[in-house]
């Protein structure tokens, strides 16, 4: 069994932010699927699914970003998943809007949500798919921007962005994170964007 957790923040006020890329990715993963994300347990909202034989679960932590990590833990434990098989989706703003970057394991990066669960499962060990936001502006505070909503042209390369998101998941449980890899890990042209 393997735990996909899309990350973001709870609430009408935060849907379609930036911070919120990991959730759009799991709704749209939940779509691909026909899978529903509405069980409440886990300090999240929850669903099962199947990929390739695979079960599966669906995880929307609702513990807000900063506290990510108490809501995997608790899944983790209840499910006896290791950490290498919980498969963390969320923004990273060192990466193009829309790009895609998946990695085996990795640091925090400086993203809260990733530190909170790192001390909460003791290890850096788990794949993730991390999906491009773009840098912030000069002088903007980050929270802010984070916390904002996409430029129209960002909409339109954040829904493909979503899209290929969820197919490299389901090429990750499919075909192993090396193949996922090598097909979704390159910078995008300006053409492709």
């Amino acid at each position: 069994m393997l735990i996909i957790a899309g990350l973001g923040n709870p609430g009408r006020e935060y849907e379609n932010t930036r911070h919120n890329a990991g959730f759009m990715v799991l709704d749209a993963l939940a779509d691909k699927l026909g899978a529903d994300i509405s069980e409440r347990k886990h300090k999240a909202l929850c669903g099962k699914a199947v990929i390739g034989g695979q079960k599966v679960i669906l995880l929307k932590p609702q513990t807000y970003m900063n506290s990510s990590g108490e809501s995997i833990r608790a899944a983790a434990d209840y499910y006896k998943v290791a950490p290498e098989d919980i498969l963390v989706i969320y923004d990273d703003i060192s990466l193009a809007p829309g790009q895609l970057r998946i990695r085996a394991k990795g640091s925090a990066g400086g993203h809260n949500g990733i530190k909170s669960i790192i001390a909460h499962l003791g290890t850096q060990e788990f794949p993730r798919v991390k999906v491009g936001i773009g840098e912030k502006p000069p002088r903007m505070d980050l929270a802010d921007y984070v916390l904002g909503h996409f430029s129209e042209g960002e909409k339109r390369i954040m829904a493909d962005a979503v899209k290929e998101a969820a197919d490299a998941v389901c090429e990750i449980v499919n075909m192993g994170i090396e193949q996922a890899m090598n097909d979704h890990n390159r910078k995008k042209s300006e053409g492709q964007q």
